[in-house]
């Protein structure tokens, strides 16, 4: 049964191609732009979400080190995570987000390139960042350690959080559709559950999406 429930999350391939990881690419031509069509509904909300977005990340970042377009980046990672979130939760379709491969690709190399930024151009305020104001002195080394390693695995924990509330999500609603027997007398009952279950689902991807990209950015903040 584990083994069942845990096989929707494996990748399939067709003569050596990797078609669900691929979705991850293809499943982007869905965003309707205005280079590709008329205004519509759909842009419009989209337009509305950016700016929103851009509004909530500019307050987020610092001062300091704020600048055009800073906040592309968060907006596009918000979008990016948000579309495999949702379309994971239809048939037939792939769960990246499931996977560690997916969550830590995204979130090393963006932590790894904002800590090399700041240690490169600020590396005086990284080292006072190390040790915070009040410090005792013989806590001093201590605190170092602490810092370092609590830095270092802020990626993980970033990818381990969006991995493990999909994983929990799709594996629930895996196992209360293994239940639904059209032959009994509460197979409404579950059919309601069901889309409460996928209610909910929807909501957590949306919410996933923007607490990884809202972390990210407060981390990047907090640095300097």
């Amino acid at each position: 049964m584990m083994t069942s429930l845990f096989s929707m999350f494996d990748p399939t391939a067709i003569m050596n191609i990797p078609l669900n990881w691929g979705l991850m690419v293809i499943v982007l031509i869905l965003l309707p732009t205005p280079m590709w069509k008329s205004s519509s509904r759909m842009t419009y909300v989209l337009k509305l979400l950016t700016t929103t977005l851009n509004m909530e990340f500019n307050s987020l970042f610092s001062k300091n080190m704020m600048l055009k377009g800073t906040t592309l980046l968060p907006i596009s990672l918000f979008m990016f995570i948000m579309i495999m979130n949702l379309t994971s939760n239809f048939p037939y379709t792939f769960c990246a987000a499931a996977h560690l491969s997916f969550s830590l690709t995204l979130s090393i190399p963006i932590w790894t390139s904002i800590i090399l930024f700041y240690w490169m151009n600020l590396t005086k305020d990284m080292m006072s960042h190390l040790v915070p104001t009040g410090t005792p002195s013989l806590l001093m080394p201590l605190m170092v350690v602490i810092e370092l390693v609590s830095n270092m695995i802020r990626p993980a924990a970033l990818a381990v959080r969006l991995t493990a509330n999909l994983i929990a999500g799709h594996l629930l609603m895996a196992l209360l559709g293994n239940t639904l027997n059209p032959q009994t007398s509460f197979w409404i009952l579950i059919v309601v559950l069901q889309i409460i279950f996928l209610s909910f689902e929807l909501m957590v991807a949306l919410i996933q999406s923007y607490v990884f990209s809202v972390l990210m950015t407060l981390y990047s903040s907090e640095i300097n």
